[in-house]
């Protein structure tokens, strides 16, 4: 799957997009993002407070217990702001 960062998150990350396949026990966001979290010290830190992160599965926002088997693309971003 396609796995897409913004803003600080991929700035803590060090890349804007990985293509990765996560183990089979990785079922839903909140999985993945503890999964992700192991990953690197970037990841760590850009994952560590989950009230701060939003997530998309293709261009659709989704909760932390959403399902992500069949997902193409990823997305973990801040929650978003209008101006």
């Amino acid at each position: 799957m396609q796995l897409l960062y913004f803003a600080w998150v991929r700035e803590r990350i060090g890349t804007g997009a990985e293509t990765l396949a996560p183990p089979a026990d990785v079922a839903t966001v909140g999985d993945l993002l503890d999964w992700l979290a192991t990953r690197s010290p970037g990841h760590a830190a850009a994952l560590a407070d989950r009230s701060a992160i939003r997530v998309a599965i293709d261009q659709d926002f989704v909760a932390i217990e959403a399902p992500i088997a069949g997902a193409g693309e990823i997305a973990i971003f801040p929650p978003v702001t209008g101006g």
